[in-house]
């Protein structure tokens, strides 16, 4: 006959079990709260950096955005991310990058009937931002059809998403 310890212990792992695997609960990594976006792409979120998840924002050139004082210039697809990151982010983690900071899938706008609009994937419709290998298929998706109607730096022909060329001796 079992011990009465031995079903104290049984029930505590399976309250415990059970208060892990409910739908929501909170994890470690997610991060939300007041953001503002970095220049390189990320977001600086209570002192603590997030970049996006599955996105690789490709380099356009600096451009000056005059809307805002004082004037901020940066790459293009860091300006489009700053026009909808206002206030308020939720993300969630799905990776941590190689310096330990959380990789994240973050939303604006949310509210408790509307999760909210993904920025990822929102930089990946609107052509600013290119799906890595790791992105969901979602972001794949929103690529291909950024491609097709050649908007972002899939329209711009001053905007290059190739690696940029060896600066070196030319062989004549």
């Amino acid at each position: 006959m079992p011990s009465a310890t031995a079903g104290a212990r049984r029930v505590s792992l399976w309250l415990l079990l059970a208060t892990l695997c409910l739908p929501g609960a909170a994890r470690t990594q997610d991060v939300q709260g007041h953001a503002l976006v970095q220049d390189d792409g990320s977001l600086m979120i209570n002192g603590q950096i997030v970049y996006l998840f599955g996105v690789y924002l490709p380099p356009s050139g600096r451009q000056c955005d005059t809307n805002f004082l004082p004037i901020r210039c940066t790459n293009r697809s860091v300006l489009q991310m700053s026009r909808i990151v206002k206030g308020y982010v939720y993300c969630y983690a799905e990776a941590t990058t190689v310096s330990g900071h959380p990789s994240a899938i973050c939303y604006v706008g949310r509210t408790t009937f509307d999760q909210g609009e993904d920025i990822g994937a929102y930089l990946v419709q609107q052509g600013w931002a290119l799906a890595t290998p790791e992105a969901p298929f979602e972001y794949h998706a929103l690529e291909k059809l950024a491609r097709a109607h050649e908007i972002g730096v899939w329209g711009w022909p001053v905007d290059s998403v190739s690696p940029p060329l060896r600066r070196g001796r030319l062989r004549h």
